[in-house]
């Protein structure tokens, strides 16, 4: 898969926070047979990991914004295997 598919399989914070809390609803209703059960919560388990990740690079981002002060200037945040993340 190249970078440009994994950027666009990956769901903006607001969709990927959206479809956990569906699947948190899902999941609380508590009538799903055991497979669809493990299924929705491993997918959960991968939308709130995705959230985590893009809370945590918003948050480097600030800090490097923050720590230019006055020179503000925006440049590419590089990912953990060094790619460009918009």
């Amino acid at each position: 898969m190249s970078a440009e598919q994994q950027q666009q399989s990956v769901l903006s914070f607001e969709a990927s926070l959206e479809e956990l809390e569906r699947v948190v609803k899902e999941l609380e209703r508590g009538d799903l047979p055991l497979e669809k059960s493990l299924e929705l919560f491993e997918r959960g388990m991968k939308l709130s990991a995705d959230c985590k990740k893009q809370l945590e690079e918003a948050e480097t981002r600030v800090e490097l914004l923050t720590k230019r002060g006055a020179a503000v200037a925006s440049e590419p945040f590089l990912t953990e295997n060094g790619e460009s993340r918009k």
